[in-house]
């Protein structure tokens, strides 16, 4: 009996298969193509596979190459390769690009379920995209809008042209009222505008002489060479440029856009659905549109930069920016080596310091002049009484001139000679302030380097999160109109647009300011165009001086406690505080020498006169008989020694004056050694976290990511709030901003530390950095 069973059971399940393989249904889908070539040819197998894959066992699908049909933008061929799939064997029929577009949306009755998609400008075509479904009987259609009027409206909001060139396809000059739809678009306007029909981008380049500015109006299936040729080609020329085509077309460097960025592979998932609804009986008239109807300008930062074209704050709140915000007419992009050397040459602040140190010098040369002989020379012309001159027997004559040379030269000083000790010390103690600006400098000017990477990476993050914003806003309103999501949410987004703009528009005005500060501290005018380059560990001047080795040492364990002792070790003596320190101590001990012995040394001087008359005449000139002749000059030489027996008590007091800054100087090179000590424990230290920082936010920020994606899905389709989403796209912002910032922030603890160790790398040659690597080497083998 159940061997009866069994076989009954397989028996009727063989039946059943073959029932079900007999009865399945084949589906023939026709295509209709504006054109066929390499770009498109992809896009059509994938939406194909796509189509299988969601209708799976309903029904087999078949794509015969005879069904599908390419117009080359020629209307009347788009319009016989439509009756030839409505007389064929095709059940349901997808048509593609503005000429099939224009030929379908005249058909007043459609026999077939059709599904239209293409990019035609509304002055051409008749469809209402302003339904939810297209209530035309076995009609379906999924439209990207395209306006030339809105487009050239909005490409003279940017840049106010006067002579336009409208670039379109040759075959669609010709097959549509394009040159009358120009007309209409610029009567009675200030503007004008030249046609340019092309096949190829040489026709249009060729044309640029006459334009001040171009609108690309056609050219959708252009290749990414194509349009790279032309986008370079009319920067060269400085002409702006505006496209009716995709943003990515504006990646490429054409300067602005109004069409959105569409997925394509949402729009194929869509095309799929709307097959599969046609092949399960729903009519295509009630089938959902998925339209973008809202203009969304896309600009090109870069293009627009190199043109000089402004752009309005008023306009950030709707645009979206691609490109780097690169400065490209920068007069100059700086790395980190070159904002350091142009600090030490040019900053002002370190210009005066260098001054105290030749100021000081003078102060030494000036000691120094004390044992440099000190020659006077005078001249006196006398009048004397004549009944005195008459009774001077000769000597003193009624008048005379006279003249003398005096020589006095200083052989020993213990002041002088302690004074040029003090200057010489004094003048060391200035330069090492000297040294101490300059380190101070050099960390300044990197910080200020870092300060602008920060805050241009910033001004690239809030511009990314403003758009994700906007792509939040335009669920949130695809919701609202299906009535999955009330106006609040709307609402919020809106709010948070305004919020994330207002940001964008503070990073962009941090940026300027921080560079500013850069051409503040290079003593350049303050509002040179300048620019800064980005940082890597592992390339250039940061691959050179060996940043990632001093990494690899600081994550070591075991390595961190005596490099830590190392570097302490060199801090001490390279900190030119402690040696302006100890340069000061050394003038405590000059005064306190000169106050103690020095009272008992003589200063010996040696004293020279040399005196000459020159004329005598009046009264008293006759020398009476046996009266000698008075010589016309005389000299006299003689040595002075001085002892200060008692000055007022003043040595014992400028003794203890000096004991005491002696005192005051020790304490303060012990506060200073141990400033240091803490300054390299805590610039390590905060070293090691931005190492772990490093790794941790590039995690943090993928999986932020993959949440926001999950998450916009989740709202898109009811299944999260809006609460949820704003969070998942404030964490994002918050962990690209901590990635962004990760590398830049090690790069400058590093700097920071040789700050504190008082050896910069980057101003070394490879032969001391090595030798510095060497010392830390030997130093942890002697402690092993």
């Amino acid at each position: 009996m159940r061997k009866t069973i069994s076989l009954l059971f397989m028996a009727l399940v063989l039946i059943t298969n073959e029932g079900l393989t007999q009865s399945k249904r084949v589906i023939e889908i026709g295509i209709l193509l504006d054109e066929k070539s390499p770009e498109l040819d992809p896009l059509v197998s994938i939406l194909q596979q796509e189509i299988r894959s969601v209708i799976g066992e309903d029904a087999e699908v078949s794509f015969a190459p005879e069904r599908v049909l390419a117009n080359d933008h020629n209307i009347d061929v788009a319009e016989r390769n439509y009756q030839t799939l409505m007389n064929g064997p095709a059940e349901i029929i997808i048509a593609f690009g503005p000429i099939n577009n224009v030929v379908i949306s005249k058909v007043q009755e459609h026999r077939k379920p059709t599904v239209l998609f293409g990019t035609a400008p509304k002055e051409f075509a008749t469809l209402d995209n302003t339904k939810t479904s297209s209530g035309i009987n076995n009609l379906a259609y999924l439209i990207t809008s395209l306006s030339f009027t809105d487009d050239l409206q909005a490409f003279a909001d940017i840049y106010p042209y006067k002579n336009v060139g409208v670039a379109v396809n040759k075959d669609l000059s010709e097959t549509l009222p394009v040159t009358e739809v120009l007309d209409e678009i610029f009567e009675g306007a200030e503007r004008s505008y030249v046609l340019i029909p092309f096949d190829n981008i040489s026709e249009i380049i060729e044309q640029l002489d006459d334009i001040d500015a171009l609108y690309l109006g056609g050219g959708f299936l252009l290749s990414d060479e194509q349009v790279k040729e032309l986008a370079d080609a009319l920067i060269d020329e400085h002409i702006p440029s505006f496209t009716s085509t995709s943003v990515r077309d504006v990646e490429l460097g054409l300067m602005a856009t109004n069409q959105t960025n569409t997925n394509v592979s949402q729009i194929i998932r869509r095309i799929a659905l709307s097959v599969e609804a046609i092949v399960n009986g729903t009519n295509p008239a009630d089938l959902p549109l998925y339209i973008e109807n809202a203009n969304q300008l896309t600009i090109n930062f870069n293009t627009a930069d190199i043109l000089n074209v402004p752009i309005r704050y008023s306009l950030i709140a709707t645009t979206n920016f691609v490109g780097n915000f690169e400065n490209i007419n920068a007069d100059k992009k700086y790395n980190l080596l070159d904002v350091i050397n142009d600090a030490i040459a040019n900053n002002l602040a370190l210009g005066a310091s260098a001054k105290d140190v030749e100021l000081v010098g003078q102060d030494l040369k000036t000691a120094k002049s004390n044992y440099l002989p000190d020659i006077t020379a005078s001249a006196t012309g006398t009048y004397l009484d004549p009944e005195v001159a008459r009774i001077s027997n000769g000597q003193n004559p009624e008048l005379s001139t006279d003249g003398n040379i005096t020589l006095t030269q200083t052989i020993f000083s213990p002041a002088v000679s302690a004074g040029i000790n003090i200057q010489r010390d004094l003048q060391e103690a200035q330069q090492e302030n000297y040294n101490a600006d300059k380190l101070d400098l050099v960390f300044e000017a990197s910080n200020a380097y870092f300060n602008a990477l920060l805050l241009k990476a910033n001004l690239q993050i809030s511009s990314s999160n403003l758009d994700v914003t906007k792509r939040n806003l335009e669920i949130a309103l695809q919701n609202y109109e299906s009535g999955e999501a009330g106006k609040a949410d709307v609402l919020r987004f809106r709010s948070q647009m305004a919020q994330n703009t207002q940001q964008l528009v503070e990073a962009v005005n941090s940026l300027e300011q921080a560079y500013f500060a850069l051409n503040q501290l290079l003593n350049e005018p303050i509002e040179r165009e300048i620019d800064v380059e980005d940082v890597d560990m592992g390339e250039g001047i940061y691959r050179e001086y060996k940043y990632e080795q001093l990494r690899d040492i600081v994550d070591n364990p075991e390595l961190l406690v005596p490099f830590i002792s190392f570097l302490v070790d060199e801090a001490m003596k390279n900190a030119p505080e402690l040696k302006s320190l100890e340069h000061n101590l050394n003038v405590t001990r000059h005064n306190l020498k000169l106050a103690a012995t020095g009272r008992y040394m003589p200063t010996v001087a040696l004293q020279g006169q040399y005196n000459r008359n020159f004329s005598r005449s009046g009264e008293g000139t006759d020398v009476p008989m046996g009266f000698p002749a008075v010589p016309q000059s005389n000299y006299n030489v003689g040595l002075n020694l001085s002892l200060p027996i008692f000055q007022q008590n003043k040595q014992n007091i400028n003794r203890q004056t000096a004991l005491i800054q002696q005192q005051q100087i020790r304490l303060t090179q012990d506060n200073v050694e141990l400033q240091i000590k803490q300054g390299v424990q805590a610039s390590l230290l905060n070293l090691i976290n931005q190492i772990s920082n490093i790794e941790l936010a590039k995690v943090s920020e993928s999986t932020a990511q993959e949440s926001l994606e999950l998450t916009q899905e989740a709202y898109a389709s009811g299944a999260s709030n809006r609460v949820q989403l704003i969070d998942a796209q404030n964490n994002y912002f918050q962990a690209q901003l901590a990635n962004a910032n990760a590398a830049y922030n090690f790069l400058l603890s590093a700097i920071q530390l040789e700050r504190q160790i008082g050896y910069f790398f980057l101003l070394h040659t490879n032969e001391e950095n090595n030798e510095f690597r060497q010392r830390f080497f030997t130093y942890l083998s002697s402690r092993n």
